[in-house]
């Protein structure tokens, strides 16, 4: 009997996500194309903010796309209509553009505010349901956001409409990000903290361990093997009179080539014997997200990378271990 549940809900929940899915088809289909420029080159040629605006579901909605405009450089705020005709009008000015949410287009509180902002000369798109209301009659411009019915089964909650007006407000500003060419570096700018924006700005220069061992090629094995003890990095560079790096030597490596050889061989084992010549590196100015990418995405991965400038002198290592522990 639960299976039968189960396979009730799954259905059921399937025919809803269908149901909003073919609702945000059909807006695609239905919008004026003309609508569309308008609103678009308005937010394009705004020298000021973005003021958006919606009561309840739309309210909501209206924050989400403020919030998206925002991680793309583009200012935006949410301004509730209430708070608007009880002082917080004065954020607005005529450098701004105003973007309105409503289902019905009939919001009374919306529809007191919108004289204020004319009054202003701020133009505003309504992204409405209903484009023979009130609110449409005065916007500037008006997108069609009407559905048929809501997922609600009661046709009621504010769902299929909801979802359709905040596709079109994702779709306002993901054409606003491609028209002014934002890159992947200007989107991390105001994604510090996650894990985009790190992988975007941190560097291996900010992860490196510039006190990292170096040891010259005549180095001893024991000199080898007290320096990657003491370094606590698993690993040794080594690097001629001038700095530049000729290989790596990791305890992996010190340790199978020592197995392999006798006593007598060991008293004359040097660095040069023992080390990867030419070693996979990277420089300190690649993102630390390349380098983690370049120790993982291989046969057999590798734990600790040498870091170099661009004349190949030896900066550093750089670990696995502190890539991964910054959140990358």
């Amino acid at each position: 009997m639960q299976l039968i549940h189960a396979e009730l809900h799954w259905s059921h929940v399937r025919s809803l996500l269908q149901l909003e899915a073919d609702a945000i088809a059909r807006t695609a289909q239905q919008l004026d194309p003309e609508a569309v420029d308008h609103a678009v080159n308005l937010l394009l040629t705004c020298h000021g903010k973005v003021v958006l605006s919606g009561v309840g579901k739309s309210g909501i909605v209206a924050q989400k796309i403020a919030a998206t405009l925002n991680s793309i450089g583009t200012i935006a705020v949410f301004l509730h209509p209430c708070d608007a005709l009880h002082g917080d009008l004065g954020i607005v000015n005529s450098a701004d553009v105003g973007l309105i949410l409503s289902n019905s287009g009939e919001t009374d509180e919306l529809i007191q505010m919108m004289p204020h902002l004319k009054h202003r000369n701020v133009p505003t798109i309504a992204i409405l349901g209903n484009l023979n209301s009130t609110l449409a009659q005065q916007a500037t411009v008006t997108l069609d956001a009407s559905v048929d019915r809501e997922a609600c089964p009661l046709n009621l909650a504010p769902t299929t409409s909801t979802t359709v007006a905040l596709a079109i407000g994702d779709a306002l500003a993901m054409s606003l990000m491609q028209l002014k060419q934002i890159t992947p570096e200007e989107f991390a700018f105001n994604h510090p903290a996650g894990r985009l924006g790190k992988r975007l700005t941190i560097t291996v220069k900010d992860l490196l361990h510039p006190a990292s061992p170096t040891l010259a090629p005549n180095a001893s094995w024991l000199e080898v093997l007290g320096a990657i003890s003491q370094g606590g990095l698993g690993a040794v560079t080594i690097v001629n009179d001038q700095g530049y790096l000729l290989g790596l030597i990791t305890d992996g490596d010190l340790r199978r080539c020592i197995q392999k050889l006798d006593l007598a061989e060991l008293a004359t084992l040097a660095a040069a014997q023992v080390m990867t010549p030419n070693p996979i590196l990277i420089t300190a100015e690649a993102l630390a997200y390349d380098a983690l990418k370049l120790m993982e995405e291989r046969s057999s991965q590798i734990s600790v990378l040498p870091v170099v400038d661009d004349e190949q002198r030896c900066l550093g290592l750089i670990r696995l271990h502190d890539i991964v522990r910054s959140g990358l």
